[in-house]
């Protein structure tokens, strides 16, 4: 089978093809022949190896896991013996276990892990989209931020792979939901449910005189400082991108503040955690209250090109690499 790797850190041209056997799958795992998968800021962030906390998780003088890619969704080639909630012929998407190792044309993965039979009206590729972004934004909202009807909300980088769900999910929890984004993404965002959008090319959202429940940053731009004014009395910012700053301001206003800054870090959930959310956000998708956006499709031999595109940091929603087997 084919798969992507990079050895050592720096642009998308370090990114080589190798060819390797197709994996046997252990008795408690399934062989998945993937149809897609994406290319996310994260991948980029580890590719390129130029931030101290990415480097931590991935090697510090080169990476230790040398596939990128999280999602993943595709038909099931072959099942372990103990294997029992699925069999040869499904199609399945979800979540690698280790946070990396789906940018390949074969991937086995535990039957009782982070993956769901795909959703009836997806495609693989909207599929593979689904769990990108929103495994992060659930939990953030959900479990860190206790959303609850009614609260007035700020999605930042609303037109990105988490912000995107971020405007979603906090209509659907039956919040007032305001987004940031740039002028060529306004339509889109409103589009996704937000009952206003800030065009922050024409308008600085912390002039604004309203005040939130919840300000969810989806990519990390603001800070708690500057966002602090905007929150209610009791108010949390919520940051998904991991800094010394971030993590410094959730332990002071742990302790020292009515308004709270919080981080989660969702990637370290368990597998059967993700699987639960994987199944509730399946659910919400067939049910037409949950839909992923695609900015743009890839076939594998042009995965250089989509880290290229995915780099630029412009991305609306997914990037999705589809495999031509």
């Amino acid at each position: 089978m084919k798969v992507v790797v990079y050895k050592k850190y720096g642009s998308p041209n370090v990114l080589q093809f190798e060819d390797v056997e197709i994996p046997i799958p252990k008795e408690n795992e399934i062989l998945v022949k993937l149809k897609a998968t994406t290319i996310t800021t994260v991948d980029s962030i580890f590719r390129k190896g130029d931030k101290f906390f990415a480097r931590v998780a991935t090697g510090i003088t080169k990476p230790k896991q040398p596939i990128l890619g999280t999602e993943f969704a595709g038909e099931i080639e072959a099942v372990g013996s103990e294997v029992k909630l699925f069999k040869k012929g499904d199609h399945v998407f979800g979540s690698s276990i280790e946070g990396s190792g789906t940018h390949c044309e074969y991937y086995c993965i535990p039957g009782n892990g982070p993956l769901e039979i795909k959703p009836s009206n997806l495609s693989f590729e909207e599929s593979t989209a689904l769990p990108s972004g929103s495994l992060t934004t659930l939990p953030f909202l959900r479990d860190s931020g206790k959303i609850r009807s009614g609260q007035k909300v700020l999605v930042i980088g609303a037109s990105g792979s988490v912000g995107s769900y971020g405007v979603q999910l906090a209509k659907y929890f039956g919040a007032e939901v305001t987004g940031v984004c740039s002028t060529s993404n306004v339509e889109l965002v409103k589009s996704i449910g937000a009952d206003e959008v800030v065009d922050y090319k024409k308008d600085d959202f912390t002039k604004q005189n309203k005040k939130y429940d919840l300000i969810f940053d989806s990519i990390g731009n603001s800070s708690f400082k500057t966002c602090k004014p905007l929150l209610s009395e009791n108010g949390i910012y919520l940051n998904p991108v991991i800094s010394f700053k971030i993590l410094l301001q959730m332990m002071w206003t742990s302790k020292a503040s009515k308004k709270k800054a919080i981080i989660t870090f969702t990637g370290l959930r368990s597998s059967e955690e993700k699987k639960n959310d994987l199944t509730f956000l399946k659910k919400l998708v067939e049910d037409g209250k949950l839909k992923p956006v695609i900015d743009k499709i890839f076939t594998l031999d042009q995965i250089a090109e989509a880290h290229g595109y995915v780099d630029k940091g412009h991305k609306k929603g997914n990037v999705v690499i589809r495999f031509d087997h």
